[in-house]
């Protein structure tokens, strides 16, 4: 997914752009046979990526060309890892600060969610495979934006700032809350899938190789991965 199309904002308000506001590895040790990532004391087995990355390609033959992807499909299983991971990171930092949401909550979320896609002329479900999210995993979504509200609320009083510059600090508030959640995590990444790239929300980025380098030492244009937690 190109990082251009992620608008990080505390209310995570989708855009046609992008469902969210909607490493080398971080830890010793081999991954788990059969693990795609291991984040704390919790596996993301293989199997269930491989299952999520079907959903996802289901879900996009579906649409019959109607879905623009905003990454090739062969990066499917990175798209979809990252986000198990992302949601795994928003659990943890729920949990480090106190924060419960309910079903209910949760589902209010996702329809408020699902409200911004239709003003923007796209359903939820499309907006989400177009960013490599499987439609089922669309719960675990309204989980992930009542998370946030929760904490905005706990952070600001249940205000949004009305200043530019109020509203960078709590943005900057919540991306150190990620930082800490995920590095307290101590997340492992399969070198098969991948290897995490902490750049907020966090990406799956392709395993480094030594081929991997632009010919004749041409730097990327693309901004350089954040390996490592940097909090």
């Amino acid at each position: 997914m190109r990082r251009d199309v992620v608008v990080r904002r505390t209310s995570i308000i989708v855009t046609a752009g992008i469902l969210a506001v909607l490493a080398a590895l971080t830890a010793c040790g081999p991954v788990r046979m059969g693990q795609a990532a291991i984040t704390g004391d919790q596996g993301i087995s293989a199997a269930t990526l491989t299952n999520e990355v079907n959903n996802l390609k289901a879900a996009y033959q579906a649409g019959n060309g109607s879905v623009q992807l905003q990454f090739p499909m062969s990066q499917a299983p990175q798209q979809v890892l990252a986000w198990l991971v992302r949601f795994r990171i928003r659990d943890e930092m729920a949990a480090r600060n106190g924060i419960t949401v309910t079903p209910a909550e949760a589902q209010a979320a996702r329809a408020d969610l699902a409200a911004q896609a239709r003003r923007s002329n796209v359903t939820l479900k499309d907006l989400a495979v177009a960013n490599g999210l499987p439609p089922d995993l669309l719960p675990e979504l309204g989980r992930w934006q009542a998370i946030e509200g929760a904490l905005i609320r706990k952070l600001d009083g249940g205000r949004l700032p009305t200043s530019q510059s109020g509203l960078s600090a709590l943005n900057q508030n919540l991306e150190t809350f990620q930082c800490r959640a995920a590095k307290s995590l101590a997340i492992q990444v399969n070198p098969q899938f991948g290897r995490i790239d902490y750049t907020p929300p966090v990406f799956i980025i392709p395993a480094a190789t030594k081929l991997s380098g632009p010919p004749g030492g041409v730097p990327t244009p693309s901004p350089k991965p954040q390996l490592t937690p940097p909090c």
